[in-house]
């Protein structure tokens, strides 16, 4: 009877802790997102959206523009290599052997590197060693580099997630082996798969460190992929280090609030979809 209360005990205090955890996270979670949209949404006007930037208007336009072009250009990199590379080590490379693990460390170690040190590696060899300067391809290499482990390992775990009776019985019907993993098991995975993808695009929108040493700060438009641009993140990081235009630099918090969150958003509905349409 004693062991049993104390079991009780126990289990109400470990799920309490429990509670108060959550709570705790969701309510900074919270508290961060109104704190901004209330300090952000009141600064949001026309002039912020001007198609040119000027000292007058701080539009965060072209940033919105570059962080386009930025993102796509480091998901063009990233993505084919991310998941050619989860196919390898999940279909084609034994489990047990001493690559597969080196490959999944480095990964691993990969993942948990600051951005800083991704801006300044891009720098020194993209930037310089390269000659590409501050631009958006120094960037958008830079990023696609960051995020390159996320998308591997996720499209990894989407992929050994599709039972093993699908390749087995498409290739007891005659399949071949590439015929099988683009056919029957990719399309079983792209649920992970494209989580996977819209986690690396937040990430990518929400970079400054790496992008400030690789990307540059111009304010206009980029002209090319070899042409200097700043993207939203560091938009805002920029208005708020001169001191001059901290209202304007709240409502670029914001819009960049909504935009992650709108990633967010999509990531679900299209996982969503996905699995009502199966």
């Amino acid at each position: 009877m004693n062991t049993t209360i104390s079991l009780n005990r126990f289990s109400l205090l470990l799920r309490s802790l429990i509670y108060l955890s959550v709570s705790i996270a969701v309510g900074i979670s919270l508290f961060i997102v109104v704190y901004i949209i209330v300090g952000g949404i009141p600064n949001i006007n026309s002039s912020l959206f001007a198609l040119e930037y000027t000292s007058e208007n701080a539009s965060l336009f072209p940033a919105l523009v570059n962080t386009l072009f930025i993102s796509a250009l480091a998901l063009a990199i990233a993505l084919p290599s991310g998941v050619l590379s989860a196919l390898y080590l999940t279909e084609y490379s034994r489990q047990s052997s001493r690559l597969v693990k080196v490959i999944r460390m480095t990964a691993e170690t990969l993942s948990g590197i600051p951005s800083i040190v991704y801006g300044l590696f891009g720098n020194i060899f993209f930037s310089r060693f390269l000659g590409m300067g501050y631009s958006i391809l120094s960037g958008s290499l830079t990023l696609s580099l960051m995020i390159l482990p996320l998308v591997m390992r996720t499209s990894e775990e989407a992929i050994l997630s599709v039972p093993q009776s699908f390749r087995e019985a498409s290739l007891a019907l005659g399949a071949s082996k590439p015929y099988t993993i683009f056919k029957v098991v990719i399309p079983a995975a792209k649920n992970g798969i494209l989580s996977g993808i819209i986690l690396s695009l937040g990430r990518i929108v929400g970079e400054t460190a790496a992008l400030i040493y690789t990307a540059g700060t111009v304010a206009g438009i980029a002209k090319g992929f070899l042409s200097s641009g700043r993207t939203l993140s560091i938009h805002m990081y920029v208005l708020m280090n001169e001191g001059l235009y901290m209202e304007k630099a709240k409502g670029v918090a914001a819009v960049l609030l909504i935009v992650v969150l709108l990633l967010d958003t999509l990531s679900e509905k299209i996982v969503k979809g996905n699995k009502d349409g199966k």
